[in-house]
């Protein structure tokens, strides 16, 4: 019981991750039989629905907007202020986030890298944004992949030509789905940096004390 109440905030939303996921994948797969079958195709299962390019797209699409929403905001936030709100660091002071590992007391609990130093310790105090820019990266291609297979076969159904990934991102539809997806993950951040000044959820660390300041930074 231990193990779940000190690791459950991590299990509980990977579990509604394939939940979701899964809800996805099966609704998924019926509205794309349903529309093979208004075009004279045979429908696909499930395990075949996981082929398609719709599933790619539609799956890479959103994963790429939410690592991009995640990477961008851990870079805001190094040099970025709101103040009063819980996501900020409080302006004009230093922050333990701050501080140099390299100046730090090591013990046999210290990271690897930061007791290795050099190169290892160069990665290790960017760990976290290197993370979100190759999930990125990767989900932007797979969704330039699957995007391109979706709308290849859109266009040779109408009698146009198919295109490579790489000829995808140049066209319209491509960034049109993307924009689509970046701007509601900024949206959203913008609304919690904001409304975290004014706004509090007791119990919880995305929330300010329910008796502290509006003023008061407390990221």
């Amino acid at each position: 019981m231990r193990f779940f109440r000190d690791h459950g905030l991590f299990w509980v939303n990977a579990a509604l991750f394939l939940i979701f996921w899964m809800g996805m994948i099966l609704t998924g797969a019926a509205s794309y039989s349903a529309e093979q079958t208004q075009h004279g195709q045979s429908p696909v299962t499930v395990v075949e629905y996981l082929g398609t390019g719709g599933f790619l797209e539609a799956t890479f699409e959103n994963w790429e907007s939410e690592f991009l929403q995640m990477g961008a905001y851990v870079v805001l936030t190094v040099f970025l202020f709101q103040k009063g709100s819980s996501e900020s660091k409080p302006p004009g002071e230093r922050a333990p986030q701050d501080a140099d590992p390299r100046a730090a007391k090591q013990t046999a609990k210290t990271p690897w890298p930061v007791r290795r130093g050099g190169l290892a310790l160069i990665l290790y105090e960017n760990s976290l944004l290197l993370l979100f820019a190759v999930l990125f990266l990767a989900s932007f291609a797979l969704h330039a992949v699957g995007g391109a297979q979706e709308y290849s076969e859109e266009q040779i159904a109408h009698g146009s030509a198919g295109v490579t990934p790489l000829e995808f991102l140049g066209t319209s539809e491509f960034w049109f789905q993307s924009f689509q997806n970046w701007q509601s993950e900024f949206l959203v951040v913008a609304v919690i940096v904001l409304a975290t000044v004014h706004l509090r959820q007791r119990g919880s660390s995305q929330s300010k004390p329910v008796a502290a300041p509006h003023s008061e930074t407390t990221g």
